[in-house]
């Protein structure tokens, strides 16, 4: 299948490591122009040489910056369109907010939840869409959490947030239809990477029991009896913001393995 991807101008935030990183992989692997974002730039420049080492494609470059603020993603936007004329793709992604239950969080938690969570999606879109609208194509992708389809023990905060997500996705795929822009929403089940490995380590805490323990029974709750990798993942992510992608709009998705119960 010819994912359309050539020379396509695509941005993923939070793209320094874990699913951000395995989805800028593979978009570079389909000769897309990736630019990644995250707050260390440090990290942002060890990425750029590991895809374009991983995958022969020099047209890989990465911009500094924290998404809770407005100013960082107008600049993020407009370094892709300094670099390639436009935005193609963008794929929308942070990381998750913390564990916890009602009584733990304050109003600044809330805060910071709802500006890194949801706002940071918000401004990123307001700021593509000009240029998507302008060639009258575009997709957007937004990382969200299995939470969308079920709620998960311990985060409240995913609970409130990320389905605010899939009611944006759901809203703007109505709006922007007639410009040919395609928004879908994905989260991911039990996907390896470091913040299943922090979750983990909390509840296995909780339990008090070793973490491999709790891993290897939650490897086996899950119908597939694995977690999943995240390229598996992120091949998800790069079809819906392919031009193979002509039809699929406004959907919430989960990557999980069958694990998720939910209709």
């Amino acid at each position: 299948m010819d994912l359309k991807l050539k020379g396509k101008s695509v941005i993923v935030m939070a793209a320094s490591k874990g699913l951000g990183k395995a989805t800028a992989l593979e978009f570079a692997k389909e000769g897309a122009h990736v630019l990644i974002s995250s707050r260390s730039e440090d990290e942002l420049a060890k990425t750029k040489n590991e895809i374009q080492q991983a995958t022969g494609n020099e047209n890989v470059t990465y911009v500094v910056c924290n998404i809770k603020k407005q100013q960082d993603i107008k600049q993020m936007v407009q370094k892709a369109v300094d670099w390639n004329g436009t935005v193609d793709v963008l794929v929308n992604n942070a990381g998750g907010p913390p564990a916890g239950t009602f009584d733990a969080f304050n109003d600044d938690d809330w805060q910071h939840a709802f500006e890194l969570n949801l706002l940071s999606y918000v401004r990123a879109i307001r700021e593509v869409l000009p240029y998507m609208k302008q060639q009258n194509s575009g997709r957007i992708v937004n990382f969200a959490s299995s939470s969308i389809k079920q709620s998960l023990d311990n985060l409240l905060l995913s609970n409130t947030f990320r389905p605010g997500i899939v009611g944006l996705s759901k809203s703007l795929a109505q709006e922007l239809g007639v410009d040919n822009i395609l928004i879908n929403t994905v989260g991911p089940g039990r996907i390896q990477t470091d913040r299943i490995m922090e979750l983990d380590q909390i509840k296995a805490g909780e339990l008090g029991i070793p973490i491999e323990e709790y891993q290897f029974k939650n490897a086996k709750s899950i119908p597939m009896q694995r977690v999943g990798q995240p390229e598996e993942f992120a091949k998800t992510i790069v079809f819906l913001g392919s031009g193979a992608n002509t039809y699929l709009t406004g959907q919430s998705l989960v990557v999980d393995g069958g694990l998720v119960k939910a209709l």
